[in-house]
């Protein structure tokens, strides 16, 4: 351990800390450019010098360890001069185009500008000129006139990815990042360069002029695209609803959890949000007879639901959940099927294409629960059918009513021959997700569900961590939250537990199942917490 001083108040850090994170944990930001956390030390910004006493010379924090008795200055007058410097130095050929740049309000050129610029710049020659708005791959576009040269972006690809597609080239001050010849920054990672670029060199053609990031509200969310659960925030846009074609999300920005993604996310979590303001998605609760659909209202939709359960002996009945749904909505599920007698149940479907997995953070599983359905028992009770013996049921007439959670059953690895056979057999088929699929379609009633945007709950990735996610904007239409549906039937059907939030649930999961025992949404926090296995 070293003792040090930095800005008169004491820390004590591990050996090898370097004095701009000893600083951090005091709470004392101090500015820089090419210094991350997760990469290589560059040391090119020079941005990050502070004083040390009886060193005559001004070091760069990110790549001076702290050392016992060491007595550190990050603002002191001599620092705060060199620090003017560098900022000039770094704005000589910049472009200065804040009002038409799309990283203004969130550019720390911008900010540091603001806070340590030289306001009348001295620089009078002609700037130098590089190319601008140059597609680098998928999802990036570069303006090398943006460009600091902080080498973040070639770090990443280098030690990240290692796909190594960017590199500095030429010399002075004509050096600029760009592709080396016959490649494209198309790696399943290439949006977290944007993430980190500093300035507005890097720009997300995605989301570039959709919405000015100053109207863009977050919160604290969980991907579901994979088994992962990489921790991300929602970037959400309800304040000028005129903007962003009208779609509320706008991006979505990893969020930093060292236990399961670091500081990253994929390009397919990234941008695998479109679902949210989809025009598949469904609105209102429909029921079907013959090939009319006619809107109901909801109180109509939970007892024609109730009706048909009472209606159907248990035996008659399936029920296939999904592990894109929380653990609250599995918990009530699994009580209301308990409750029916229900002992057809299961949740896994495999699909038509395996899952892409890599060493990174990409698992073959794209659902972010399958975990917690395992640990919360949605499986087949008492030698009942699983998934496909439900459809085998189905065809051969033994089951009659199918209640199925979000699942397009038509595009799984069954083949959507055989799954029509079996949904075009059952007496009742109910359809209960966000979007419109083909079981939807042959669905004689619809429950339009809310997506992870639009509720709150709790999903548990493959390493047993239990993750909340966060309400960012309302449920679309007359769409509900899954557990505050199945709460209604509940209480239609004679369900002794009628939650009014999903922590209700939540707290009565944690009391009934070892593996969640002494877990609540307070001790989940912002990075979660594993459950006892």
């Amino acid at each position: 351990m070293a003792r040090l001083t930095i800005d008169g108040k004491e820390i004590e850090v591990p050996a090898g800390t370097v004095l701009i994170e000893a600083a951090r944990r005091l709470g004392i930001e101090i500015p820089h450019y090419c210094y991350h956390p997760g990469l290589s030390i560059a040391g090119q910004c020079r941005l990050c010098m502070v004083e040390i006493e009886k060193n005559p010379r001004l070091q760069i924090s990110c790549n001076t360890v702290a050392t016992d008795g060491m007595v550190v200055q990050t603002g002191s007058p001599k620092v705060l001069e060199t620090r003017k410097s560098i900022m000039e130095f770094h704005l000589i050929n910049h472009p200065l185009d804040c009002p038409v740049c799309d990283q203004a309000g969130e550019c720390w050129l911008q900010i540091y500008y603001m806070q340590h610029g030289l306001y009348e710049p001295r620089m009078m020659d002609e700037k130098v000129h590089k190319p601008k708005a140059v597609p680098l791959g998928p999802h990036v576009m570069l303006d090398a006139e943006r460009c600091i040269l902080c080498s973040r972006c070639v770090r990443f690809c280098d030690e990240v990815t290692g796909t190594s597609e960017l590199g500095i080239f030429n010399r002075g001050d004509r050096s600029e990042i760009g592709l080396f010849p016959g490649r494209e920054l198309a790696n399943p990672y290439s949006g977290n360069v944007i993430d980190i670029c500093p300035v507005g060199a890097l720009t997300d053609r995605d989301f570039r002029f959709a919405v000015r990031v100053w109207y863009l509200d977050r919160a604290k969310s969980v991907c579901p695209g994979c088994a992962r659960g990489c921790n991300i925030e929602i970037h959400y846009n309800v304040r000028r609803p005129h903007h962003n074609a009208g779609r509320r999300v706008a991006r979505l920005k990893p969020r930093e959890n060292p236990e399961v993604n670091k500081w990253w996310i994929c390009d397919f979590g990234r941008y695998g949000f479109g679902f949210i303001d989809d025009p598949s998605r469904l609105l209102a609760p429909a029921r079907r007879e013959g090939p009319k659909a006619e809107e109901v209202s909801w109180e109509d939709a939970v007892q024609l639901l109730a009706g048909r359960l009472r209606q159907y002996a248990p035996e008659e009945i399936g029920v296939l959940a999904s592990p894109q749904m929380a653990n609250e909505d599995l918990f009530l599920l699994k009580r209301l099927a308990g409750h029916l007698g229900i002992r057809s149940l299961d949740f896994g479907v495999p699909p038509r294409d395996p899952g892409f997995e890599d060493h990174l953070l990409i698992r073959a599983d794209k659902n972010p629960n399958s975990k917690g359905a395992e640990l919360i028992g949605l499986l087949p009770r008492d030698g009942g059918p699983d998934a496909r013996g439900m459809l085998q049921a189905a065809r051969a007439r033994r089951l009659k009513c199918l209640w199925v959670f979000h699942h397009d059953l038509t595009r799984s690895a069954w083949g959507e021959a055989e799954v029509l056979e079996a949904l075009l057999a059952l007496g009742c088929l109910i359809f209960q997700g966000s979007n419109a699929n083909g079981v939807s379609a042959h669905a004689h009633l619809v429950l339009p569900s809310a997506t992870y945007a639009e509720r709150e709950g709790t999903f548990t990735n493959f390493q047993g961590r239990v993750q909340r996610f966060r309400k960012a904007v309302e449920p679309l239409g007359e769409s509900r939250p899954d557990w505050e549906i199945l709460a209604r039937v509940g209480e239609a059907v004679g369900l002794d537990l009628r939650p009014t939030r999903a922590e209700d649930l939540f707290r009565e999961l944690a009391r009934t199942l070892p593996a969640f025992s002494g877990l609540s949404y307070r001790s989940l926090g912002d990075l979660g917490q594993k459950v006892q296995e």
